[in-house]
């Protein structure tokens, strides 16, 4: 479609992928999803970003929204991967593979950088964390409208855990809770992060943001909360800004 560029969001139980106006950060048509291949080995998720990409054609470079740390286009981190993933180029194998330039970055500043400049961050200049409620945690932190890359503070420790393993959106379906109990997981976390950082604004993300209203009266927190705009697509979204800014 022309004007559009196609950005990907792997996450640790699917792939996401659209096409983005990059000058209006709107999903032109539907968006689609493929399962994250399991073992999720760099060969295995290049033939699921091969196929998306075959199915969602578009011009220009690609934008990926991944669940790693990200460093001139090398991962370091594989929580939610295969640990193949390590220290590999991703952005050259994605490159060659898909015969067209691509830009990998961290799934969460992916979603922070939709929010930001397009969502419910629009406008704001103190400093803002998106979280993003997922497989794991993710977390982007911008302070004057600028980003600092790869925090992770999912994995901050919290009762004696990774936080993201005690307050995770797959933590609450994995041990059957309803939202009171997961919410008082996550006011936990709210708290913890405010305590160590004093944001402004904290801006929920991931799938179940979707059904914010629901939980929404049963949040503490010292800040302001707003629901991520973008909601699930943020990542897509976020990797298609990102890749037109590449």
């Amino acid at each position: 479609m022309a004007g559009t560029l196609l950005g990907i969001d792997v996450g640790g139980s699917s792939v996401k992928a659209g096409l983005v106006d990059p000058e209006t950060a709107r999903l032109q048509g539907a968006s689609l999803s493929a399962p994250t291949p399991q073992p999720a080995t760099p060969e295995a998720l290049m033939r699921v970003l091969r196929d998306l990409s075959a199915r969602l054609p578009a011009a220009g470079p690609i934008g990926v929204a991944f669940p790693s740390v990200i460093k001139n286009g090398v991962t370091w981190t594989a929580s939610h991967i295969d640990a193949a993933w390590i220290g590999a180029d991703a952005a050259a194998l994605a490159t060659r593979s898909l015969g067209r330039p691509v830009l990998f970055l961290n799934d969460a500043d992916a979603a922070g950088l939709a929010e930001m400049r397009f969502g419910s961050g629009r406008g704001c200049t103190g400093t803002v964390i998106m979280l993003t409620f997922g497989t794991g945690i993710g977390t982007a932190l911008f302070t004057g409208g600028r980003i600092f890359p790869n925090t992770e503070l999912g994995h901050l420790e919290l009762r004696g855990m990774d936080a993201e393993m005690h307050a995770s959106a797959h933590a609450r379906s994995a041990e059957g809770l309803g939202f009171p109990e997961w919410i008082e997981r996550v006011n936990d976390y709210l708290a913890m992060m405010h305590r160590l950082f004093w944001p402004d604004l904290f801006i929920l993300g991931g799938a179940v943001s979707e059904r914010f209203s629901e939980f929404a009266p049963l949040l503490r927190s010292r800040t302001e909360l707003r629901p991520a705009h973008f909601a699930a697509h943020a990542g897509v979204v976020g990797a298609a800004l990102a890749a037109a800014e590449s």
